[in-house]
């Protein structure tokens, strides 16, 4: 779904696991800090912000608030490519729970120095794995950067994470979700309406004419909108979404 999508290999930026820590704040507001071969299991998805979003004027990255669908509450972001991603996180069918800024990661360079990083998202998916993410353009990469994104990458190997470095996402694939992210809302889920598209949809149609098939499109296509972010009706985004995009049966849930 995206592009500039790199999984970086573990190795040479960071120690083994045993040099590794992680501090965190639990859903309670308890603030934690362990090896990280003790808190591999921890539900990171459900930690609270280890780190304040700043706001000032003249500031040039826009942070802000992401409602996640998801998770049901906000999830915060510093920039608009990581408000991309949180959208995209938030639209993948595979994740069950986000959290922005879950934890301080914490090791030693080979000089001694202590250094520290905290990755932009956590997410877990349907199946128990995990996924650390930082998100950062390839050209704002530096040398002090990459130090960090590869420690982090080598942290993740040890316990099992996968780590994702994103740039940039696909500009069609972002305008698509974004347009359904207006009706990720619960609200739209108009019953007996939700049930009927399902049924109209249940051979693939063109959007069009399945949401005329259902009733009124004015008050059908919000449920429609939110059938397909709820991916419990498909189309492909990787194509501008339009009248006769092919929409087809999804995800039952």
């Amino acid at each position: 779904m995206v592009r500039s999508l790199e999984v970086l290999p573990g190795g040479s930026a960071g120690p083994s696991s045993s040099g590794f820590e992680v501090a965190y704040v639990a859903p309670d507001r308890t603030e934690l800090r362990r090896p990280l071969v003790e808190a591999w299991a921890v539900p990171f998805e459900h930690a609270l912000p280890v780190r304040a979003f700043a706001s000032y004027r003249r500031q040039r990255n826009l942070p802000g608030l992401w409602w996640s669908a998801t998770m049901g509450r906000h999830v915060g972001y510093e920039s608009w490519l990581e408000r991309d991603h949180a959208m995209l996180l938030d639209f993948d069918p595979a994740v069950v729970g986000i959290s922005s800024q879950p934890f301080w990661l914490f090791w030693s360079a080979a000089n001694g120095r202590p250094l520290s990083h905290a990755p932009d998202y956590f997410a877990r998916r349907d199946d128990g794995t995990a996924v650390v993410v930082d998100c950062r353009p390839a050209e704002r990469r530096g040398p002090r950067d990459v130090v960090k994104f590869e420690a982090t990458a080598a942290a993740c190997t040890e316990v099992g994470w996968e780590f994702r470095l994103l740039g940039a996402p696909d500009a069609v694939v972002v305008r698509n979700a974004r347009w359904l992210a207006g009706y990720r809302h619960p609200r739209h889920r108009v019953e007996p309406t939700a049930s009927r598209l399902r049924e109209v949809f249940a051979e693939p149609l063109p959007l069009m004419d399945g949401a005329a098939e259902a009733g009124e499109p004015l008050a059908v296509l919000p449920v429609l909108f939110h059938l397909l972010w709820s991916h419990e009706l498909t189309v492909d985004v990787s194509v501008p979404l339009h009248s006769g995009s092919l929409v087809a049966p999804g995800v039952s849930r």
